[in-house]
């Protein structure tokens, strides 16, 4: 099993759709940000001096103590008390267009593909599924330090393939922009090639 680098020209006889230039490089970026903000559970909470506990008489007279003025032991700038502008639970996810999405998904693809990144290998398997003979296999394909392999698994290699951390086994379905970018290396099976394809038409 040898892995061998898809260039430009095979991309395009492969009817892989490719980005001329620079465009898609501000939808690749917008897709990227609402991907990791779509994650983010906003459950981060603070309590504000009306909330926390304590009481609210004033703790000296205004004036005449030489002290500063100070109304509650529940102030931000008292030990215990509230926290000012604190966070609140709130909804981060963002939206993005199908058309804006296909475009960053077709920019990242590019950009990996210019930069000899993207190896293609003709299937990937581990009839075993031993995590050992997973590792044996990756490390022939390629020395990188992370690796996306995008294909079709069967259960015996996705579980040989679940304590590696370096390494993510993923369909050509389900591949998105952040993925491409987040990998020193990126495998795709011959057999991924035409939903990839279809994908970026």
């Amino acid at each position: 099993m040898a892995a061998n680098t898809l260039s430009p020209d095979a991309a395009k006889a492969a009817n892989l759709n490719l980005v001329e230039g620079y465009k898609g490089a501000q939808a690749l970026h917008n897709t990227v940000v609402a991907y990791r903000a779509n994650r983010r559970a906003g459950t981060a909470s603070t309590k504000g001096r009306g909330a926390v506990r304590g009481s609210g008489k004033k703790l000296w007279n205004q004036k005449g103590t030489g002290n500063a003025r100070m109304g509650s032991r529940r102030s931000p700038i008292w030990v215990g008390g509230g926290v000012a502008w604190g966070p609140k639970p709130r909804d981060y996810s963002k939206t993005i267009p199908k058309k804006v999405k296909k475009l960053a998904f077709r920019t990242a693809l590019t950009a990996r593909i210019n930069d000899g990144d993207v190896l293609t290998i003709g299937a990937f398997a581990i009839p075993d599924g031993k995590t050992k003979s997973f590792v044996s296999s990756v490390k022939g394909l390629s020395d990188a330090r992370k690796i996306l392999i995008v294909g079709k698994f069967d259960e015996p290699t996705f579980r040989a393939g679940r304590n590696v951390q370096a390494v993510q086994l993923i369909s050509p379905d389900d591949v998105n922009a952040e993925h491409l970018l987040n990998f020193d290396k990126v495998l795709v099976t011959s057999d991924s090639l035409e939903t990839l394809a279809r994908r970026t038409a």
